[in-house]
């Protein structure tokens, strides 16, 4: 008993030490912490900042028994030495998400080895950058709260939409975590309720179980609310596409609604109206929104009538995007303003190729659609295409394609709520380019 009272003085002792290193708080725990020691040459890759390690950057495992997913790791060098810790993966690419660098470790070691302490000081920290941002405010209470990577956070995003927070999981440890996660977001006193979101495909790559997710507890939240946006109102179903909402166009549709008075405009991959909403809002004189979901297109309806908009200026149509834009070069129709925002067309390297096809054949549509001196208005949420560099030059080939000539006027990101780590360039998804079409 004495042993183990030392053992439990020592580790709250080492735990509180500025300057304590993470060996020596390893070395206190009773059980000890397996280590992950990188292959020769790959240390300088996370001491840069690189949040993941990939199972092809470790040389060897060190511990008995072998850690399991979701146990917190030291990483180190090729001589053992600690260069931060994380949170392990035994089936996942990913085979540590880092935490906390050895010198981060060193200067808050409360929140070294300590996922609980972590995520509150992460959480707080995320909540404060928003605060700072002007988020919420009087006009806006949708927004991110947790933006994975760019929180430090790999795996975990959150969405807040006014009293509710959805919080989407895509990696093991989050899953592990989720009561602690649950518990921290519940503090924040403008939270009544919250909606847990796993992204199922992405999981079972990370080894969880799907018979696991089905025994969760059933949320209590409601199934549908309210949000505004820049004083717009938006239904939001919770059964939708990925958290509900799409916060990181929230700068792009406000943007839209600067250039579309007096505009005829066309919407094309709508899902719930965002942009169709802010041309009507800024005096277009005709907006029509085309989407292939029936419950997207719903809740865009929905959202004519919330925001007391004339249906006669305003209209929503269930049609592929393509088609719907043959259909209308067939009838010389055109547009002043046009907004192609479609879903994820490439999720992964490998399908880059094809999609740079679907991605040319809709901005040529798109163009040819564009009055001669109109503006188009061309998205990609695909991590993919953002990060190959690609989307410019398949924007210049649609361009030769239709027979136009383009420049750009304005290149754009996600909202400022949605920080990327640039050491990790993956988590950058969204680019949005404004075009002027010859």
């Amino acid at each position: 008993m004495q042993h183990i009272s030392a053992r439990l003085i020592k580790s709250l002792s080492f735990s509180s030490i500025p300057g304590t290193t993470l060996q020596e708080i390893a070395s206190s725990r009773p059980k000890g912490v397996a280590k992950v020691v990188l292959k020769k040459g790959k240390t300088q890759l996370f001491k840069d900042g690189s949040p993941m390690v990939y199972s092809g950057a470790v040389d060897r495992i060190i511990g008995r028994p072998p850690p399991r997913t979701g146990d917190i790791v030291l990483v180190a060098d090729g001589t053992e030495k600690p260069i931060g810790w994380g949170l392990y993966n035994s089936v996942s690419m990913f085979c540590v998400r880092l935490m906390q660098l050895e010198e981060e470790a060193t200067r808050d070691p409360p929140c070294a080895l300590n996922m609980e302490k972590l995520l509150e000081a992460r959480i707080d920290a995320a909540r404060e950058l928003r605060k700072s941002l002007g988020l919420p405010s009087a006009n806006t209470n949708a927004y991110r709260l947790v933006n994975s990577e760019g929180d430090r956070l790999s795996g975990l995003i959150v969405d807040v939409f006014g009293d509710l927070a959805v919080i989407a999981s895509s990696a093991a440890w989050v899953e592990k975590y989720k009561q602690e996660i649950e518990a921290c977001i519940s503090r924040i006193d403008e939270i009544n309720h919250i909606n847990w979101r796993p992204s199922v495909e992405i999981l079972k790559e990370e080894g969880i179980n799907l018979s696991d997710l089905k025994e969760m507890r059933p949320s209590a939240c409601p199934e549908r609310t309210k949000v505004m946006e820049n004083g717009i109102f938006y239904a939001i179903s919770l059964e939708g596409q990925k958290t509900g909402f799409y916060a990181d166009q929230r700068e792009n549709r406000q943007f839209i609604s600067t250039i579309s008075d007096g505009q005829k405009v066309l919407d094309i991959c709508c899902y719930s109206g965002g942009f169709a909403l802010n041309a009507a809002r800024g005096g277009a004189v005709n907006v029509t929104g085309v989407d292939t979901s029936l419950p997207a297109l719903e809740l865009a309806k929905e959202n004519i009538v919330l925001n007391n908009m004339d249906p006669g200026r305003i209209s929503f149509l269930r049609e592929d995007g393509a088609e719907f834009m043959k259909g209308a070069l067939s009838k010389n129709e055109s547009w002043d303003v046009i907004i192609v925002d479609p879903p994820k067309l490439a999720p992964r390297k490998k399908v880059l190729q094809s999609a740079l096809g679907m991605y040319r054949t809709l901005n040529s549509l798109a163009m040819q659609l564009t009055r001669r001196g109109g503006l188009l208005m061309t998205c990609s949420c695909s991590g993919a295409m953002t990060q190959s560099g690609m989307f410019l030059p398949t924007l210049q080939g649609a361009a030769s394609m239709a027979g136009r000539k383009i420049t750009v006027l304005r290149q754009a990101g996600a909202a400022c709520d949605h920080p990327i780590d640039p050491s990790y360039p993956e988590g950058a998804y969204l680019s949005n380019i404004l075009l002027r079409v010859l």
